[in-house]
């Protein structure tokens, strides 16, 4: 019922910037809290970054002050910038939302992954 698609990964240097982006289509009424996970080899998915429909945010410590979640929902699109980036910020990059759908059943739905790979 809900389709995410990511975009924006890639390979960057130390210290470079990318920015994700997540747009959800389907037959959607609502899209509550928006936010991106992330997983490394390895190692298990953690959060990094949520966001509400008000636009309350909440970030992971290792990556505030450096990565800002922001969202549009007109285009029901989630984005995700990230800056000052660090080998340990590889990772496959998950978006994941909570959305209501026909008969107000909210869904929670995962995108496909996204690669970053910080290197020189």
């Amino acid at each position: 019922q809900v389709q995410l698609v990511e975009s924006g990964g890639g390979l960057v240097q130390p210290g470079g910037s990318l920015r994700l982006s997540c747009a959800a289509s389907g037959r959607i009424f609502s899209i509550y809290v928006m936010g991106w996970y992330r997983q490394a080899p390895g190692k298990q998915r953690e959060l990094v970054a949520t966001i509400t429909s008000r636009g309350n945010t909440n970030y992971a410590d290792s990556v505030k002050g450096r990565f800002t979640i922001s969202r549009d929902n007109a285009k029901n699109t989630v984005y995700l910038q990230m800056s000052s980036l660090k080998p340990d910020d590889t990772a496959v990059y998950y978006c994941n939302v909570d959305v209501q759908v026909a008969g107000g059943v909210i869904v929670n739905s995962w995108g496909q992954g996204t690669q970053v790979t910080v290197s020189s």
